[in-house]
């Protein structure tokens, strides 16, 4: 049996997907929806539509602090963290449960399906190139969520003010205990414009920098990106490639101009996705 612990903020238009999907999984034990500083309906869709749930209406906004207290209310082990504009595969509770069994596997999380179809021609080639990432692939990224079992979760107390929590948490463990577990599928939405990507993407680097300026990193881990990229130049990925790498470099320049001011950074928030949900 496992716990959901889903933060939400301002997520009216885009939460009962998410929990649709959550509540009526196998293994599902305690689920948990941490509303922080919503100035919407959210608090209200949740308790009027899905009386199961351990509804928490949180004054600060902030998504940490939102997670730190709905952390007092686990009752059981792994604890799934999913982010409230996300979907999950049937069943996908009890297959990445059943896989963390074997005591090796810390971090888990779903495998991304990432629906591009709403989304800009150079946010699609941006996905292109960057799914393909090893990094990105199978080493819990990008999948908007994590789970932790009850061993894992023993490597911090509670989690610190920073922007990137995935971050932080996936920076505890080593390669081997971490992983995407086969069969078990999370469907996000893509940013519909460059600009909501940019925005989403320099908020993760950001993060990163803060996280390793503040050395909250214990397993550091070299991702062989040039070698790679300069791989794929030379061919038929060779325009997808350009457009990510200036993509990226547009990331590098706004959250380096933006860590000048990260202790009052207003957090940046994709739009463009939450109208729909994620296509299977």
């Amino acid at each position: 049996m496992a716990t959901v612990i889903v933060p939400a903020h301002n997520e009216a238009t885009v939460i009962r997907q998410c929990l649709d999907s959550l509540v009526n999984q196998a293994g599902l034990d305690t689920l948990i929806v941490a509303c922080n500083g919503c100035t919407d309906d959210t608090a209200l869709l949740v308790r009027t539509h899905y009386p199961q749930a351990i509804c928490l209406d949180i004054a600060t906004p902030s998504k940490v602090n939102a997670l730190n207290e709905a952390e007092q209310y686990i009752t059981s082990w792994p604890v799934f963290y999913i982010d409230a504009d996300t979907r999950l595969s049937p069943d996908a509770i009890q297959v990445i449960s059943t896989a963390m069994q074997d005591g090796k596997t810390l971090l888990a999380a779903p495998e991304p399906v990432i629906d591009t179809r709403l989304s800009s021609w150079s946010v699609r080639q941006f996905y292109r190139v960057w799914l393909q990432l090893p990094y990105i692939r199978d080493g819990v990224v990008a999948t908007c969520s994590y789970v932790i079992s009850q061993a894992g979760h023993q490597r911090f107390t509670r989690f610190p003010s920073v922007i990137n929590d995935d971050g932080f948490v996936r920076c505890q463990f080593e390669r081997g205990e971490r992983r995407n577990i086969p069969g078990a599928q999370i469907f996000i939405s893509a940013p519909r414009n460059l600009s909501s990507l940019i925005k989403i993407k320099t908020r993760a680097r950001l993060g990163n920098q803060q996280l390793a300026a503040a050395k909250l990193c214990t397993c550091a881990e070299k991702k062989p990106y040039s070698r790679i990229l300069r791989e794929k130049l030379f061919s038929r990925e060779a325009v997808p490639v350009l457009i990510y790498l200036a993509i990226t470099l547009v990331i590098r320049v706004r959250a380096a101009w933006q860590y000048r001011n990260v202790q009052t950074y207003q957090w940046e928030k994709d739009q463009t996705s939450r109208t729909t949900a994620a296509g299977e």
